[in-house]
């Protein structure tokens, strides 16, 4: 963070959002230098569920986190047809991370497709900064089906599950 307040980093951080929204990136990060021990970071991300994978920008000054996976191989079941994240029964990922279906590799997955979960019951695990975030099922009833693959990467609101 700045020692000093720079006028210009208002509009900065301001072209930053536009540029965001105009990419469709979830989020971006920038690091801004003024001086020895003055600099500015900024991450803007965006809090709503994805429609498409994120594009890469051209910016050099734009990271953007990986695009969310698309539909693996589960059966399609008797969702829709559409986009699974409007699905009612959507668990989306509470966070950007890397997404495990097991405590841990060789061990049986937390769920399985036809499985019936309780409120509460950890469904799978994402991984954010070396930290295993258990992820709980927020509501009861049966795994229609999994979404993303053990190990894949997931943005904030990526569709994991649907649990009817």
């Amino acid at each position: 963070m700045t020692k000093t307040p720079h006028d210009s980093d208002v509009a900065f951080i301001q072209a930053l959002a536009e540029l965001l929204n105009q990419n469709d990136l979830a989020e971006l990060s920038v690091k801004r230098e003024y001086g020895e021990n003055d600099s500015l970071n900024v991450r803007v991300a965006k809090y709503a569920a994805p429609t498409a994978p994120a594009q890469a920008a051209p910016a050099t000054v734009v990271t953007a986190a990986a695009p969310a996976p698309a539909a693996g191989p589960a059966p399609a079941a008797a969702a829709p047809a559409g986009d699974p994240s409007t699905h009612p029964g959507v668990v989306p990922s509470p966070m950007v991370g890397t997404v495990y279906l097991a405590p841990e590799p060789g061990a049986d997955p937390f769920i399985t497709i036809g499985a019936q979960v309780r409120e509460g019951q950890t469904v799978l695990i994402v991984e954010a900064m070396k930290t295993m975030n258990h992820i709980p099922a927020p509501r009861g009833g049966t795994v229609k089906r999994i979404l993303v693959e053990d190990g894949t990467p997931v943005e904030y609101g990526a569709p994991l599950l649907i649990i009817e």
